[in-house]
């Protein structure tokens, strides 16, 4: 794929919220590295722990009212750059 994507991931600094955000830009970095231009790393408050591709809101926490699962935004981001990739053990369906 020629085209190189850019995730961010806001995260709350009040809450503390840095190491999740570092750990799930780990797993994405391993999991999409040569689909991938970066992965930012916001900080943001009042809670904040939203994740976004390109631009688009793929997953905010305030609004399903948790964090994600890695498998469910690997699947996530994968349904959006490449739906044909198998994505191994992270293709189980997320309870």
């Amino acid at each position: 794929m020629s085209h190189l994507h850019r995730i961010e991931i806001e995260y709350c600094t009040q809450c503390r919220w840095l190491l999740r955000a570092a750990w799930m830009t780990q797993e994405l970095l391993t999991t999409f590295e040569t689909d991938l231009h970066s992965v930012a790393l916001m900080p943001g408050t009042g809670g904040v722990f939203i994740v976004r591709l390109n631009g688009e809101i793929l997953f905010n926490r305030k609004t399903v009212g948790r964090f994600p699962e890695s498998k469910e935004l690997k699947q996530l981001i994968r349904d959006h750059i490449d739906p044909d990739r198998n994505l191994g053990h992270s293709d189980k369906p997320v309870n």
